[in-house]
Parts: structure tokens; C-alpha cells; sequence
């Protein structure tokens, strides 16, 4: 998703299908890597990742995470501060979902916001 929101959701249509072909998903995941990522893309990423926080996280929590996505935004912070910070989130609030995400786990091939 932080490389390509558009193939990230052609992923996820494509998944909706009642026989999916494990090779053309791989090659779906192949092309996204091949695009460099792009803040506001990985900022979409993390922004998603939020919405799985927003109904238990503290209004402090919130606000300090959005603080720092905003900081990314504008290259004051780097994805590995988001991550740090998604990560100390799943210390207080486990999700599998999350622990499993490729973008979480520094996979070379993130898959999952």
C-alpha cells in the first residue's frame, strides 16, 4: 500500500474473486515494489493502519500519532518513527492482522498497510 494504493486495492478486488491465482497476486505485488514510495502514499498507509488504534487508543495517543504522521508528511520524522510508534501501539492494543503486516515487520516486500 505505501508503494501503490491503486495496485494495493486491484490486490484486494481481485482477492473477492472465487479462484485467485496466488502467481498473478505475487505479480501484482512485484509491480508495486517496483514503484518507489511516495510520502503521501505511505502516509495513506498509516493512516489505515490508525483505524484499527482510533477505537481504543487515548485521545493523547491520537493526537501524539497524528503528530507524527504529520511530521512525516513534511520530512521531520521517518517511516521507521511510524513504525516505532504502530509498534508500541500493538504493545497496548494487539492486533494479529498488524503483528503479521509486512510494512510492520520490515519485510522487502510490504504487502500490507
Amino acid at each position: 500500500m505505501s508503494h501503490s494504493s491503486n495496485i494495493y486495492n486491484e490486490i484486494r478486488q481481485y482477492l473477492k474473486n472465487e479462484e485467485v491465482e496466488v502467481s498473478h497476486v505475487q505479480e501484482l505485488i512485484d509491480r508495486a515494489c517496483q514503484i518507489p514510495e511516495h510520502r503521501g502514499q505511505v502516509c495513506n498507509a498509516f493512516q489505515h493502519i490508525w483505524g484499527y488504534f482510533k477505537k481504543k487508543a487515548t485521545d493523547a495517543e491520537r493526537k501524539d500519532y497524528m503528530l507524527l504522521l504529520d511530521r512525516y508528511r513534511f520530512g521531520q520524522a521517518s517511516k521507521e518513527d511510524l513504525i516505532a510508534k504502530t509498534r508500541d501501539l500493538l504493545d497496548r492494543y494487539p492486533n494479529t492482522y498488524l503483528q503479521q503486516s509486512t510494512l510492520l515487520k520490515g519485510d522487502t516486500h510490504e504487502t500490507l498497510a
